[in-house]
């Protein structure tokens, strides 16, 4: 049975919701699951903006039929040609063989590598600055390459001021029934998983986010549709600030976020031991042990927060397994504009703490502090001073030197 909601006049969201994902793309965790956003324009000519994942097809394809009561589709825009958006593409062609496929040239190759049928005689290639009229509509098209894959498009709608945004402005969580961001308590809520969806699946292209951003503050954006996560009918901006600061790098908090790799918990004790250091002098703190906590979450706050400590143990003569895993995926990232410090522990030849300055060296704007914490099995009563004077290096690197 179909599940469909209205978003404005003759806009339908025909989406649907899987909270069955362990792992979005096989990598980041989604407890609380994750929505798959289409949206039908019913117009003088119908527009479907993308399809959905796979495991959500059924769904979907009974909420289209719904949706258009009766009419045949005309258009269907691809502004995205990831799976998660386009692996009912083949079914909706199949059920509506004399519908057009809008895309750009770049997702109409992607498409013919994706799909089990050949999309390309029914292929309306456009590309930026082009429009579509659909009787009272026209949808101007923009390209965003690299946000995150080269052929993305996100689509304005000039009659309504709706941004369909493909995967930009994306928020892991399923809808559980409410559709617009002023439905919930967003700020408390899903800033969370926004940033987390942001860090991990776009963080690495803060320069296109930008280039993106610069092209649609011309435009009067009364809406934002995106792909994932809730359309913001009222308050847009909050949003588009947030990814204004991320695609900058810039930190949304003053503070300390600290990761560590403990084995035994000596490694552990030290960065407790900063952490509650730190708190004595009123600065705020966060800590993640990294063997726990998904990697996804610790990128994410890496990217809210100014200051980052990594405390890991040496195994094997590098890095502790899970910690290298992180540093690798926050230089992968782009993580960038940063102040840097690390401590290590090894019972003998300690290696880690070098070998996460290397790797960070190399991304931009990284400060890492000298302040060396080089502990042998466990934390020292002579080691307390070299941890303080790490704590007032971090306090001192701190814009107003306290929390609020």
């Amino acid at each position: 049975m179909y599940c469909i909601r209205k978003v404005s006049g003759d806009l339908t969201w025909v989406g649907a919701n899987d909270r069955r994902l362990a792992l979005f793309e096989g990598v980041y965790s989604v407890p609380a699951g994750v929505s798959y956003n289409s949206y039908l324009l019913n117009d003088e000519k119908t527009v479907l903006f993308d399809t959905v994942d796979k495991a959500v097809r059924q769904r979907f394809t009974e909420n289209v039929e719904k949706a258009l009561d009766g009419k045949t589709l005309d258009f269907l825009i691809v502004q995205h040609a990831e799976p998660d958006h386009t692996a009912a593409l083949s079914d909706i062609m199949l059920r509506y063989p004399g519908a057009k496929l809008v895309c750009t040239a770049k997702t109409l190759g992607l498409l013919k590598q994706f799909c089990d049928i050949d999309p390309a005689a029914a292929a309306h290639v456009v590309k930026e600055g082009d429009t579509l009229c659909t009787g009272k509509h026209t949808l101007e098209f923009i390209a965003a390459p690299m946000v995150h894959w080269p052929e993305v498009m996100v689509t304005y709608d000039k009659t309504s001021k709706i941004l369909f945004s493909a995967d930009a402005f994306g928020c892991f969580g399923a809808l559980n029934g409410a559709l617009f961001a002023d439905e919930v308590d967003f700020p408390k809520d899903y800033t969370d998983e926004t940033r987390r969806y942001y860090a991990n699946i776009v963080g690495k292209y803060g320069t296109q986010v930008k280039a993106l951003l610069n092209k649609i503050s011309e435009l009067d954006i009364g809406m934002i549709c995106p792909l994932h996560g809730f359309v913001w009918r009222s308050e847009t901006e909050y949003v588009i600030s947030k990814y204004r600061l991320w695609s900058n790098y810039e930190p949304e908090e003053q503070g300390v976020m600290i990761a560590y790799a403990s084995v035994y918990g000596n490694t552990e004790n030290a960065a407790e031991i900063l952490a509650t250091r730190l708190r004595e002098k009123g600065v705020k703190t966060v800590m993640f042990d990294v063997s726990v906590t998904p990697a996804s979450e610790i990128v994410a706050a890496a990217f809210r927060w100014s200051l980052l400590v990594f405390a890991s143990a040496t195994y094997n003569a590098g890095i502790f397994v899970t910690m290298e895993a992180l540093i690798c995926d926050l230089a992968a990232h782009n993580i960038q504009n940063r102040t840097v410090a690390v401590i290590e522990n090894g019972s003998w030849a300690a290696a880690s703490g070098g070998l996460i300055r290397e790797c960070l060296g190399k991304c931009k704007n990284i400060n890492i502090l000298e302040n060396k914490v080089s502990i042998k099995s466990a934390v020292s009563a002579e080691q307390l001073s070299e941890i303080y004077a790490l704590a007032d290096a971090l306090a001192d690197a701190l814009p107003d030197k306290t929390a609020k």
